[in-house]
């Protein structure tokens, strides 16, 4: 049997594989971890469709080498040609079929490099939520021995500053201690990995040129640059900021078009800092000299106008990185 064409569910130790050949002949093969490459590295080259989801990215780089063409989907794209009694065979089939597709869209593979960059920023990600909520039980805790302070990192240094010498109970003391020595550790260790961001920034010339967009700073362009592998995968501007769930839900039938909330899709920490970067904007408005943005102003509350800056900051990036072009700002914002 010729192969033309594999289905592979990926799993973490049983792996499901269904295989067509050209005339169409059904084969379903089941493999453990240790035989998936011997299987491969006998197969004549073929194509092979994955979901992109945990360890895809590492399966497609190894089966690549043996000489076969790897197709990285959505799952969300293949989860509609699943059929009902869901098992890893039928995944397996709803994968080959959904790479059948004319209009499936594919995930470009990561390298090894642009992984080790998202580990970083998946762990800052995680150690900024938990030094965040450390920072409000902090604060509701103090609070209730009547010790408050402004909002940001700076009120929290300022309360904890205020421990040593407090009249409050030991023991509450003693917890309210071990609170504060955890939240100090995470914060120190988030400068440690942002300081890490920003030295593998330097050496990369995409995130350098993006960088020079307004509301783009050294850990957005590391983002972007290792989130995506391509951005010529997309078709446009808006195609990248649709991936990134900042452009309108879209409800329309027949001549009625009708545009909600933005879809807040794909990557939340890269959409995140975006809106960010553009908020950090949005704090010096006074000096904006953008006429898009002032008339966005008078019409719209900040965070509305904050997430629309996004959206196009987004766009110029794509066209930066798309087209290997430098920013170039508009004629009456450089004069």
């Amino acid at each position: 049997m010729k192969i033309i064409t594999i289905g592979m569910d990926v799993a973490k130790n049983v792996f499901q594989l269904h295989m067509v050949d050209g005339s169409g002949a059904v084969k379903r093969l089941r493999l453990g971890r240790a035989r998936l490459l011997e299987f491969f590295a006998k197969l004549p080259a073929s194509v092979v469709g994955m979901e992109a989801c945990a360890g895809a990215h590492h399966w497609a780089r190894a089966i690549a080498k043996l000489g076969h063409e790897v197709r990285l989907m959505p799952p969300c794209y293949v989860k509609p040609y699943v059929k009902r009694n869901k098992t890893d065979g039928r995944d397996a089939e709803a994968i080959w079929e959904a790479m059948q597709r004319p209009t499936m869209r594919f995930v470009a593979v990561k390298s090894l490099e642009q992984q080790a960059v998202m580990v970083l920023h998946r762990a800052r990600a995680l150690m900024v939520r938990q030094r965040t909520r450390l920072a409000n039980a902090l604060r509701g805790h103090f609070a209730e021995f009547g010790m408050v302070a402004a909002q940001g990192i700076k009120g929290v240094r300022a309360l904890l500053e205020q421990l040593p010498a407090s009249a409050i109970p030991p023991v509450a003391h003693a917890a309210l201690a071990m609170l504060a020595a955890q939240w100090q550790a995470l914060d120190e260790s988030i400068r440690a990995l942002e300081r890490q961001i920003k030295a593998a920034v330097r050496e990369d010339e995409a995130a350098y040129r993006i960088m020079q967009i307004p509301g783009v700073g050294p850990i957005t362009a590391s983002a972007v640059v290792a989130a995506v592998a391509d951005l010529r995968q997309f078709r446009s501007g808006r195609g990248f900021a649709a991936w990134l769930g900042l452009t309108p839900r879209q409800n329309n039938s027949g001549n009625k078009h009708r545009a909600g909330r933005i879809s807040k899709q794909g990557d939340r920490n890269l959409r995140s800092l975006l809106v960010l970067g553009a908020t950090a904007q949005l704090r010096y408005r006074n000096r904006i000299k953008d006429p898009w943005l002032s008339r966005l102003l008078m019409r719209r509350p900040v965070k509305v106008v904050a997430v629309a800056l996004a959206a196009k900051t987004a766009r110029i990036i794509w066209a930066v990185l798309a087209k290997e072009e430098d920013y170039r700002a508009p004629a009456r914002l450089a004069a």
